[in-house]
């Protein structure tokens, strides 16, 4: 009884093996595009490479690097200056004979 069920799974596999091989013949695009690749990894140090080796991108690279440092420069400055306002506001509650009751 098993030995047709083992001849079905062959004939099947062969069947599949032989309609795979024709339908890349016949549609070749298709194929490639239905076909699981690796993905393309860059190397870790790649942008680093190209950073030392081209003048302009690495220009363009600090450019964007300073304007980055410079805008969390700029938040961190307003959340100190936030932090220090809203701790006045909690001293003048808490001591009201020393500073303005807050609103």
């Amino acid at each position: 009884m098993s030995r047709p069920l083992a001849r079905l799974r062959v004939r099947g596999s062969l069947a599949l093996g032989a309609a795979e091989i024709r339908l890349r013949l016949r549609l070749p695009r298709l194929m490639w595009a239905l076909t699981r690749r690796p993905a393309d990894h860059e190397s870790p140090f790649a942008e680093l490479v190209r950073i030392e080796a081209d003048p302009a991108y690495r220009a363009l690279f600090f450019a964007g690097l300073d304007a980055a440092l410079e805008d969390r420069l700029t938040t961190r400055t307003a959340v100190v200056e936030e932090i220090e306002t809203a701790a006045t506001r909690l001293k003048a509650l808490i001591r009201p004979g020393d500073h303005e009751r807050a609103a």
